[in-house]
């Protein structure tokens, strides 16, 4: 049950640009934000009872959502991928100070024994995947104040999806290649 809530809530947060363009032909920017005030609760509870290094990122979400409840404005709805972006930038950066790296962390769940290479490797990783989310998060943000609502939900909802996808066939392909104890 909790595998289809969560495949459920992730679904529609990958589809917040398009829940938000759609949604706001039928509901009040407060109803959308409160929907998912709700959703983003329900994924919290679920994250914490296992605890998941991802609670606080629903909990960044439910605060934010709760501002947009209050200010019942679409235009505060067009933020929330700079704020998701924003989090996840700072889940990412906080580990290169505080190492081991967040990729680091995950790749020694398959690999325990991880090389110094792997380690050097994983770092740099965690790096570029800081730089594409301080791009991304610009890029959401130049959206979010000076573009059509459609062209917001067009870049949020689909592009920087495609994009996100590309560093991480590229990064996959780059390890093929470079770390021999992944292989």
């Amino acid at each position: 049950m909790q595998l289809i809530i969560n495949g459920i809530i992730g679904l529609l947060t990958l589809l917040y640009p398009f829940v938000v363009y759609f949604g706001t032909q039928y509901l009040e920017p407060w109803k959308i934000a409160g929907l998912l005030v709700v959703l983003l609760n329900i994924r919290l509870m679920a994250s914490v009872a296992v605890k998941h290094w991802s609670s606080p990122l629903f909990l960044i979400g439910i605060l934010y959502f709760s501002f947009a409840i209050w200010s019942d404005r679409l235009f505060t709805l067009r933020f929330y991928p700079v704020i998701a972006n924003a989090a996840v930038l700072s889940l990412f950066s906080w580990s290169l100070y505080s190492p081991p790296s967040l990729i680091e962390r995950i790749a020694r769940l398959q690999h325990p024994n991880l090389p110094p290479e792997g380690v050097v490797y994983t770092r740099r990783v965690t790096q570029v995947r800081c730089l594409f989310f301080v791009i991304n998060g610009s890029i959401a943000l130049i959206t979010a104040l000076w573009v059509s609502f459609e062209v917001w939900s067009l870049y949020n909802g689909f592009i920087a999806y495609v994009l996100m996808g590309i560093l991480f066939a590229g990064e996959y392909i780059v390890r093929m290649k470079t770390q021999k104890h992944v292989r």
